[in-house]
């Protein structure tokens, strides 16, 4: 072994170092193998668990900061804080692969134990309150769409089997020297790009269509970091979004979008603005897809199991959620409460689970439960069309998209203010990841981001139109309704719990037998 290999810290800072560069936007997502390659290398020089975890944390660490320094931008505390946590959890799973490749003598079981412990640890950290699903590893490759159309039948997740696998294999190809190894590694690695790229040379996304929606796509740019956007209130910042309204819609627009906190402030449902809103969707014969802060008020015998989402204000029990605001042509109104909440951000972790041991009630614990939470997956239902109002963190879990598309949904809609990380890494990556969701759903995308990017994604996961980064803007497309189903839409999540099931069933055999298994093949 050479003196790079042998050099842990080394090897641990390369490991960083290629999977920061992986990612949008430098999008080199091939350094994942090596990367992964070098993770697995680390983890079997190390001498113990413990050291596996100190050494591997550093390059985590690396990895993180590369790809999400942006998050300090918005809050340095809980920048810092996030970047730390999640290194740390990444440690769990490399350790867990060193388990299997000690523990089994099978080439074949160690590579597969190995990536479906990957692929768990990806899924599990998508479903718990401290959820951070930004550096899953098939988010690297998503400006790369002619190579992953396969997770239209697996997820995104598949990408990060696909990734494992192969680096695994490398992996025992250097050790082992052997051909078919080598065969192995080869074929692994082409397979699913090649059938991808045939697939994607042979179709188109859905641009001719019966149906269709013309959807007009709105950028204010306002300024984020300021009360009302700088302005003296909510009348003015409405007179802002009216203004570059009028100036996009045409005849034809059958939904206007505005952004996520296009209205910086809390509104009731019966408020003068919604209701100004509503007079203008009457005589445009248009519908409006919003993001607005929304207060819901409570009567005092709301069941405890709730109350950890209101915030009493004297005698008067109320929420504040981020939302979509839907109103229909008929100036009707209705809402989505955004579920994927910002760790830390927009609600504190675990809050519900300790308000509820919390049989004393020694806490108000929902005085500091921040945003209320979603859990409901509505939608706006046109008369020509259904779609979401995802919001902003909503759009990285496609569990949670996937309760949308199969209630109907005939393109997907993203409303998000990415102004809050400024013009780095964040809002490039965020875009690039919706991608992703185009091709899981087979949906268009209609995005609006407050200021930018926003844009239009084909099915495929090809760009229709984009606009530039910090612009006051806004645009008009053309948006095909569809309602085939992929694989991925009607069987879920079905590659995560096989490899959840794999993973736990051959750690238990592992830890019930003290010694080195061989008849396992």
């Amino acid at each position: 072994m050479n003196t790079f290999s042998e050099n842990k810290w080394l090897v641990s800072l390369t490991a960083g170092i290629l999977l920061g560069l992986s990612f949008p936007p430098v999008d080199l997502p091939f350094l994942t193998f090596p990367a992964f390659l070098l993770l697995i290398h680390l983890a079997n020089k190390c001498d113990s668990y413990k050291e596996t975890a100190f050494y591997s944390y550093f390059g985590f660490l690396v990895w993180n900061v590369i790809t999400t320094y942006w998050l300090m931008m918005a809050s340095v505390g809980a920048g810092i804080g996030a970047i730390l946590a999640n290194s740390l959890l990444m440690v769990i799973p490399l350790c867990l692969m060193r388990f299997f490749q000690r523990k089994y003598t099978s080439v074949v079981l160690v590579v597969i134990l190995q990536a479906t412990t990957w692929v768990m640890y990806e899924y599990l950290h998508h479903h718990w309150d401290l959820s951070w699903p930004w550096l899953a590893i098939g988010n690297a490759w998503a400006n790369q769409i002619s190579l992953i159309q396969f997770i239209s039948v697996t997820g995104h997740l598949g990408i990060s089997f696909w990734v494992v696998v192969v680096a695994a294999l490398a992996y025992q190809t250097m050790v082992k020297k052997e051909q078919y190894l080598f065969i192995s590694t080869i074929s692994a690695l082409l397979v699913l790009p090649l059938i991808s790229l045939i697939y994607f040379a042979a179709t188109t996304p859905d641009q001719e269509m019966d149906e269709a929606v013309y959807v007009s796509v709105i950028q204010p740019n306002h300024d984020s970091y300021q009360p009302h956007s700088g302005m003296s209130g909510t009348r003015e910042v409405l007179d802002s979004l009216y203004s570059i309204t009028e100036r996009t819609i045409t005849e034809e627009t059958e939904l206007i979008v505005w952004p996520e906190n296009a209205i910086d402030a809390a509104l009731s449902m019966n408020s003068s603005h919604i209701k100004r809103i509503a007079d203008s969707a009457k005589v445009w014969e248009t519908n409006f897809l919003i993001g607005t802060g929304t207060v819901t008020y409570y009567d005092e015998d709301l069941p405890k199991v709730y109350r950890v989402v209101n915030r009493p204000q004297g005698d008067v029990q109320y929420n504040i959620f981020n939302s979509s605001l839907y109103i229909d042509r008929l100036g009707l109104t209705s809402r989505y409460n955004k579920a994927k909440l910002v760790p830390f951000v927009e609600r504190v972790p675990f809050i519900d689970f300790f308000a509820t041991i919390d049989v004393f009630e020694l806490i108000e614990w929902e005085r500091f439960a921040y945003f209320g939470k979603g859990n409901t997956p509505d939608m706006l239902v046109a008369s020509s069309f259904i779609t979401p109002g995802l919001v902003c963190y909503d759009s990285v879990y496609p569990t949670w998209i996937r309760e949308f598309v199969n209630n109907g949904a005939g393109f997907i809609t993203i409303i998000t203010n990415d102004g809050w990380w400024g013009d780095s890494s964040g809002h490039r990556q965020h875009f690039a990841y919706a991608r992703l969701r185009a091709i899981e759903f087979n949906r268009w995308i209609v995005r609006s981001a407050n200021n930018g990017t926003s844009g239009i994604i084909r099915s495929d996961g090809s760009i229709e139109q984009k606009t530039d980064y910090w612009v006051r803007t806004g645009f008009n497309s053309s948006i095909p309704v569809i309602k085939k189903q992929t694989i991925y839409s009607v069987f879920g999540d079905w590659l995560a719990y096989q490899c959840i099931g794999i993973t736990l069933v051959f750690w238990v055999i592992g830890i019930l037998n003290p010694k080195r298994i061989t008849t396992l093949t």
